[in-house]
């Protein structure tokens, strides 16, 4: 073996040893997940049965989970024609999730449903394990590792949490988004890259992780350029091709759909138009909420809206005020604009806004320094009532 051979050689081993040694740091957090979910799972499967339904075709034959199974299956060129003149096309689900699960299905017995449920389930691991990896990564020191622990517990306990076992693609997202701004994070930029690509293939909100990657990117190079070139020219062509690589799966998919349907660089945009989504800086929601105004049972809900709202804004201004990373607060400016301003339908946002893990993280620090005594009964009325809740969401109106 020459001495040029053995860096290379030893970096299997090393990577190895690396990703046994995150794995076990998360194990806590992995498992205090494992029992979130179990729990969720458990009141729905209770919840359903009482009401005489299926726990599990709720999770994977409703709604969205019914379309992505049909695009594993059938391909693109579905669509629904509704009574108004509205359009449904399957064009607006973007591919790596049926792909995902055609690839299941093919090398196992499992249904298509099946294999949706089997990678959302995978995936959910995966997210909770990179929330708490950035998370750690985010405080270190004395308070890392149990913020980690605090921030995928509140992930898990989130009101719409259930979407995470769910045949959806938020989970899958998620994962790719955590582990793509921890590359960032740690500097491993073709990962980064890579992974923010195959996040753009998932969702549209694939956006926020090519943004977090390309104005990190942008400015690492431009401290470079001001004078601090502390990159070797091997690291800075490694930026580059992060960067590079980052747009190519939303780009690629939204170029596809506009030459499938004649509609050029606004093909997408058109497919969406159909499903009545769209962005309007948040006019259609700030209309929806007033009107909830109009009648007192409904003005309850609509107080609620915006308390909702305001908490996410604040919670935002003190990741802003604590000094988070630029990634973390770009990606998270984006998925809130996106979710909060688009006139999508409004029973969604709350979904829309999962993937905003890091808004999590002011108050997973604050978990996380209060002695276990203390903190272990809050977080166990938070998972009782997200429990609850998502059984009765799931069982009731339930997700679009």
């Amino acid at each position: 073996m020459t001495e040029l051979e053995a860096p290379t050689t030893a970096r299997a081993p090393r990577a190895a040893t690396a990703g046994s040694a995150s794995l076990r740091r998360a194990a806590p957090a992995l498992l205090g997940y494992a029992a979130v979910r179990i729990l969720c799972l458990l009141t729905l499967a209770v919840w359903s049965a009482a009401r005489g339904k299926s726990a599990y075709t709720l999770l994977t034959a409703r709604w969205d989970a019914l379309w992505y199974t049909r695009v594993a299956e059938l391909g693109y060129g579905y669509e629904v024609r509704l009574p108004n003149g509205d359009v449904h096309s399957n064009l607006a689900f973007f591919p790596l999730l049926p792909w995902l699960e055609r690839l299941l299905h093919a090398v196992t017995p499992l249904s298509y449903a099946d294999a949706g449920f089997v990678v959302s389930l995978l995936a959910s691991l995966a997210a909770a394990w990179g929330i708490s990896a950035v998370a750690d990564h985010v405080y270190g020191g004395r308070y890392g590792r149990r913020a980690g622990v605090c921030a995928v517990l509140l992930w898990a306990a989130l009101p719409v949490g259930i979407v995470q076992s769910m045949a959806y693609s938020e989970s899958l997202f998620t994962a790719l988004a955590a582990w793509s701004l921890y590359a960032v994070l740690t500097g491993r930029w073709v990962t980064a890259g890579l992974l923010a690509s195959a996040a753009g293939l998932t969702r549209p909100v694939g956006l926020a992780v090519v943004a977090a990657v390309w104005v990190t990117g942008v400015l690492a190079f431009a401290r470079e350029r001001g004078g601090a070139r502390t990159g070797a020219r091997a690291g800075r062509a490694r930026r580059a091709l992060g960067l590079a690589l980052a747009p190519l799966g939303t780009a690629g998919y939204v170029l596809w759909v506009g030459r499938r349907t004649g509609g050029g660089l606004f093909g997408y945009l058109d497919v969406q138009a159909g499903w009545r989504n769209g962005f309007d800086g948040g006019y259609a929601f700030a209309r929806f909420v007033a009107d909830k105004f109009t009648a007192f049972p409904s003005a309850l809900a609509g107080l609620g809206l915006v308390v909702g709202v305001a908490l996410l804004i604040r919670l935002y201004v003190v990741c802003v005020r604590q000094g988070q990373p630029v990634p973390l607060l770009v990606y998270t400016g984006v998925v809130l604009a996106l979710a909060l301003c688009a006139s999508s339908y409004f029973g969604s946002k709350p979904r829309l806004l999962m993937p905003a893990f890091p808004v999590l993280f002011p108050l997973a620090l604050t978990l996380a320094r209060l002695r276990t005594r203390t903190s272990a009964p809050v977080v166990g009325a938070v998972v009782a009532v997200a429990a609850a809740y998502g059984a009765w969401w799931l069982n009731g109106s339930g997700p679009p």
